[in-house]
């Protein structure tokens, strides 16, 4: 093994072991345009089933926007105090991508048409099911997400992933389209205070070995 891929790895491990969620931050910073753009299409080159990307990112910064948003999660001071809140929203509709992702590989060459076509008779099978779309929606939702808060650790920022919001109350004051689901919010900023170190279980706590 190469020192230099040892120092990736090294740096990449240090990365997912160093992330915390931070609930305090430097109040007034704005993100920077070039850096906000960095995290959000370094977080979309997540992975997702059939590459449909089920998900779609409200990016919240302006102030009176975070406001209205301060009570429907309950009153927790990192919305106002971040400079960006992103809210995650799930799509539940992802199979409306497909002609546009796959046709477009289709077009540059990355993929024959009889493996679109057949994807595409696959796709719409399994999005007959309703709880199919609302699956795939939130576990697809929870990489980009995940990907997110490690991209904004990489780039100097940190962040606080929260599922405690009144998400029909978001629905209503943000008038999100019924195609997508909220998943969670992140907030994203200068920490003015570490995140709180917490335990994580053994490993024998939390794996099986090929079968139960």
């Amino acid at each position: 093994m190469s020192t230099q891929v040892t120092q990736v790895q090294t740096s990449v491990l240090n990365l997912l072991e160093e992330r915390h969620s931070v609930r305090d931050y430097e109040v007034g910073h704005k993100f920077p345009k070039a850096d906000l753009e960095k995290l959000l299409t370094t977080a979309a080159t997540a992975p997702s089933a059939w590459n449909l990307q089920h998900w779609k990112l409200l990016v919240i910064e302006d102030e009176a926007q975070k406001e209205k948003l301060l009570p429907i999660a309950y009153g927790q001071q990192q919305i106002t105090q971040s400079s960006v809140v992103i809210a995650v929203l799930g799509d539940l509709e992802a199979n409306k991508n497909a002609e546009i992702v796959h046709g477009a590989a289709v077009a540059a060459g990355m993929m024959p048409q009889e493996l679109k076509d057949g994807m595409a008779a696959q796709i719409e099978a399994a999005y007959q099911d309703p709880q199919t779309a609302r699956d795939s929606a939130d576990s697809n939702a929870g990489l980009i997400s995940m990907q997110l808060m490690i991209t904004a650790k990489a780039i100097g920022y940190d962040t606080c992933p929260m599922g405690g919001f009144d998400k029909t109350q978001f629905v209503e004051t943000f008038n999100v389209p019924a195609r997508y689901a909220p998943v969670m919010l992140i907030t994203v900023g200068l920490a003015t205070k570490p995140g709180h170190p917490s335990n994580r279980l053994a490993l024998d706590q939390f794996t099986v070995s090929n079968s139960f």
